[in-house]
């Protein structure tokens, strides 16, 4: 591994046990085929206090994957950061594609911008600092947006999940892709309250309800998946 690499356990944030297995994943199937400068990105985030709310590098070749199977065009990323998913989705996505990227915080895309433009993708996003909810909200104000995306990520502010199940369930199209980050919780969801943190218990709760909601909604196919503390993967049915 090379000496600026990012080790396995600094992304490694999910239930994997083994770092050595997890290792492996990454040496083998991961790393050879990430792009040099979403490398770049990702090595930069490392020094970043906050390094653990980027997406991890296995769960992003996977969002590559679906994006790919779907053919996006037009998608939607709830949460930031500093841009890792979301520069892997503007280098996935066609050239007239576009990618409205939503966070509270552009000081985080700001590190991350810089990588951005030189990968030559700057113009497939739109970056909206704002909440979700009423960025959302005003999408839905133009009817042509209804069905109108193929794909959306969804990694910021948990306990508002399920509010913006119910708005991008009326923007993604039929057949379209909605990703679900941390829906796991760190492995908390199977935990006793007295042996989880104090700060991720509000959260737990909430995904312990989002993931019992998203099973009963028949308007989905779901599937979850154990990259870094668990993604599910919804698509719409009608």
């Amino acid at each position: 591994m090379a000496k600026d690499e990012a080790n396995a356990s600094d992304f490694c944030k999910g239930l994997l046990q083994s770092e050595e297995l997890y290792e492996y994943i990454l040496e083998t199937s991961v790393y050879p085929r990430e792009p040099e400068l979403l490398k770049e990105l990702r090595n930069i985030t490392l020094n970043h206090p906050k390094a653990l709310m980027a997406t991890a590098p296995d769960a992003g070749q996977f969002i590559g994957m679906l994006l790919n199977l779907v053919n996006a065009k037009n998608t939607i990323e709830v949460g930031v950061y500093t841009g890792y998913s979301l520069l892997l989705t503007a280098l996935t996505i066609p050239e007239d594609g576009k990618v409205i990227a939503i966070d509270v915080n552009r000081d985080f895309y700001d590190i991350g911008l810089p990588v951005i433009k030189k990968a030559g993708v700057e113009h497939k996003i739109d970056f909206r600092e704002s909440k979700a909810l009423p960025l959302l909200d005003e999408l839905l104000t133009n009817k042509a947006n209804e069905g109108g995306f193929d794909f959306a990520f969804v990694d910021a502010d948990k306990l508002n999940y399920w509010n913006y199940h119910e708005r991008l369930m009326r923007l993604i199209k039929v057949g379209g892709i909605i990703v679900y980050d941390n829906t796991l919780w760190g492995g908390s969801v199977v935990k006793p309250d007295s042996s989880v943190p104090e700060w991720m218990i509000q959260v737990k709760k909430a995904t312990l309800e989002l993931n019992k909601k998203l099973s009963a909604d028949e308007r989905l196919q779901i599937s979850q998946a154990v990259f870094g503390d668990g993604i599910t993967i919804c698509r719409r049915l009608y």
